[in-house]
């Protein structure tokens, strides 16, 4: 992108109406945390000694502060966890900085910079989150069908309430009936959002709790949407019995050394049971809207393998 670019993306419309909408779904979510389900907002946390390690590759993205190394957050995982020693309930507007392989810059869903809500709940099971997530996303989309259906009608999006509660399809389901590209084929046959539950194993992060009674299944759930816009939420209960958090990082081929600081503090203070979700801000944005590609709903976005001078 060039600096004359922005002349047409700021003197559009749409730019200001998604403008209008995000404001407005940042308000809308946090005042249902809040007022309705009594969580607590804290700060975000940009940088860390500690961050998501994610299961997919991405460029580490390193900084050196007063002699020390930080990463920038890629999610708040880790500090979701930790922040159940003070508070039972929790969310913040997370800025994430995940930089992406190149390849990804035309899904239409990813950035490199973006924002998800981040919600952890103390002595939660996946169950209690999903049916939060669940009425946290049909509040949302009812105040802003309330508020802002003259935006969406000027660019024919008929948006509806989803049904609750959302269908369920496993993993190994999934698969077995639409091959390796499901989550794909699924979004666009959908009408409603819906959750793809029980993970592999091997699909994901050490901190997501393994199944007591399932070994190999994971107690996680993704939240897709409907008519293609693919995944808007990964979430589930977590690990916390530091001897299962050990064996979970060998399985990955990860080291505790990488995780050094998180792995002191468990052995000092110890984890709580706790279960939670992220929902990135821009999706749902995009989502709501309609919209072609997320960048679309960004006012400075920056995708994958691409440069942006503001």
């Amino acid at each position: 992108m060039e600096i004359k670019d922005y002349k047409e993306k700021f003197s559009s419309p749409f730019i200001k109406d998604a403008m209008k909408v995000h404001s407005d779904v940042r308000k809308f979510m946090a005042d249902f945390l809040k007022e309705q389900r009594d969580f607590v907002e804290i700060p975000p946390v940009i940088i860390s000694a500690i961050t998501d390690p994610l299961n997919h590759p991405t460029t580490k993205s390193q900084i050196e502060v007063y002699g020390y190394k930080y990463e920038l957050t890629k999610s708040m995982i880790f500090h979701k966890q930790i922040a159940m020693h003070v508070l039972d309930k929790i969310f913040a507007f997370s800025p994430n900085i995940r930089l992406e392989p190149t390849e990804r810059k035309n899904t239409g869903r990813h950035l490199i910079e973006f924002t998800q809500i981040d919600v952890e709940q103390k002595n939660a099971s996946r169950e209690d989150v999903m049916n939060l997530a669940e009425d946290l996303v049909i509040y949302t989309i009812e105040k802003v069908l309330e508020k802002d259906n003259d935006i969406l009608g000027k660019y024919g999006r008929k948006l509806k309430v989803p049904n609750k509660p959302f269908k369920k399809i496993t993993y190994k389901e999934a698969e077995a009936k639409y091959g390796p590209d499901f989550e794909t084929k699924l979004s666009k046959d959908a009408d409603e959002p819906f959750w793809l539950i029980d993970i592999p194993i091997m699909e994901r992060e050490f901190y997501d709790r393994e199944d007591p009674s399932r070994p190999g299944v994971l107690l996680d759930m993704d939240l897709i949407y409907p008519e293609g816009f693919g995944e808007a939420s990964s979430g589930g209960e977590r690990e916390y019995e530091l001897d299962r958090i050990y064996r979970r990082i060998a399985k990955k081929g990860q080291t505790p050394e990488q995780f050094k600081w998180y792995i002191e503090f468990a052995k000092a203070y110890g984890l709580i049971p706790s279960a939670g979700f992220g929902i990135g801000i821009e999706r749902f944005v995009r989502f709501v809207l309609g919209a072609k590609d997320v960048k679309d709903v960004a006012l400075f976005p920056k995708a994958p393998g691409e440069f942006y001078p503001i």
